[in-house]
């Protein structure tokens, strides 16, 4: 008979103990504990993502009242909403940054032996990557460190998403008043790289600069753009494509560089307006252009699920540490269900899954058989046959 541990024990196994006592280390995560160890603040805050559990009284109930099987995950007992609220505030997040990063690695690693599972739109072999943030909205009160304006608190999540696999692969937060640009200037990028950004990352000497490194990127052309035309390319045969143009900005010629881009007005049906693109990839097909800028909605795809379906909008403790430790817990969460995602051969969608999965976190079945067939009823184990003690 074979018998299993819990679905959230099984998934804390996909996280290896010997990394994870690695990063602790690294990070002096443990240098002032007192018997709650970082595993056990992890698999918490895990508890808290994955089960939705809307405060730390939820958290710490919930485990307890699963306490026969906390052995499994890992934990001695449950930690009490104190202690859990001390080491949320106190240890360091820059250990699940860690953490994060130890995932994405697998993660790739899938995405890399399952070609299938890509679903690549382009014929290109460039790499592509979207980059954008979103705003987390705080109470100005309780979030005094978090000034957004007058009355509101905010913190802002930049992502860069890998559209193979659609995997965050980088990620940071700030406060709410950071501008995008600031933060794209300190990423680097393989050349070769195209970059899908919208209209807010519009820094023409940035641009230069990928250019410079061999690093393309697709986005909107500002209305108040100042530029010449430099050559009118002849239009494709194709709906949609209605001017294609080579341009250079007078900022940048005044500043002395010589840099020329690529000008793509494009009609689009579905909007019904039409749509000019800025890039600096002189040969990629104006029509891909545009498309590469339509497959950026991937990552408001990512922010939208992040939100709803994991705790990053009302967080358990107000300290700046308390919250990074929970948003990047909310992405290694994100990460877990990625990877659910790509090793099953059943068709789930991100909401259905995680909707399903808090439902059989503490059931006793095999992950990798209920994630392939989630609606198919587990083997019946049969009765342990009486012992015939033979006496007489």
């Amino acid at each position: 008979m074979n018998r299993v541990c819990s679905i959230f024990s099984q998934i804390l196994q996909l996280f290896s103990r010997l990394e994870f006592e690695l990063a602790v280390r690294k990070h002096k995560a443990e240098r002032h504990a007192r018997g709650f160890t970082c595993w056990g603040q992890f698999v918490a805050m895990l508890f808290c993502q994955l089960g939705r559990a809307q405060s730390l009284r939820e958290i710490c109930g919930g485990l307890a009242a699963s306490e026969g099987k906390l052995k499994h995950l890992g934990l001695p007992a449950a930690p009490a909403r104190s202690t859990l609220a001390y080491a949320n505030e106190h240890r360091p997040w820059q250990l699940y940054q860690t953490v994060f990063y130890q995932l994405l690695e697998k993660c790739q690693h899938v995405v890399a032996s399952q070609p299938g599972k890509k679903k690549r739109k382009f014929r290109f072999k460039n790499k592509l990557l979207s980059l954008d943030a979103t705003v987390i909205a705080l109470c100005a009160s309780v979030f005094d460190w978090a000034q957004f304006r007058r009355t509101k608190g905010a913190v802002k999540l930049h992502l860069l998403l890998d559209h193979d696999g659609h995997l965050p692969c980088f990620a940071v937060v700030t406060e709410g008043k950071q501008h995008e640009v600031r933060v794209a200037r300190q990423l680097h990028f393989a050349p070769g790289t195209i970059l899908a950004i919208d209209r807010g990352y519009t820094d023409y000497l940035w641009f230069a600069r990928l250019s410079e490194e061999g690093v393309f990127f697709v986005t909107r052309l500002k209305d108040n753009a100042d530029y010449a035309v430099v050559q009118e390319r002849e239009i494709p045969q194709r709906k949609g494509v209605l001017r294609d143009q080579v341009i250079f900005f007078y900022k940048l010629a005044q500043a002395g560089v010589d840099c020329f881009f690529r000008r793509v007005e494009y009609y689009d049906e579905q909007s019904d307006q039409v749509l000019v693109f800025l890039t600096n990839h002189l040969s990629l097909a104006a029509a891909t252009v545009a498309a590469v800028y339509k497959d950026r909605w991937a990552i408001e795809l990512f922010f939208r699920a992040l939100k709803q379906n994991l705790r990053v909008k009302t967080f358990v403790g107000t300290s700046e540490n308390a919250l990074q430790t929970q948003i990047w817990t909310a992405l290694i969460a994100m990460l877990l269900i990625k990877y659910l995602q790509l090793r099953a051969t059943f068709g789930w969608s991100l909401s259905n899954l995680v909707a399903l999965l808090r439902q059989q976190l503490f059931v006793y079945r095999d992950l990798w058989t209920w994630i392939d067939n989630p609606f198919q009823p587990p083997p019946v184990t049969p009765p342990l046959e009486q012992l015939n003690l033979g006496l007489g």
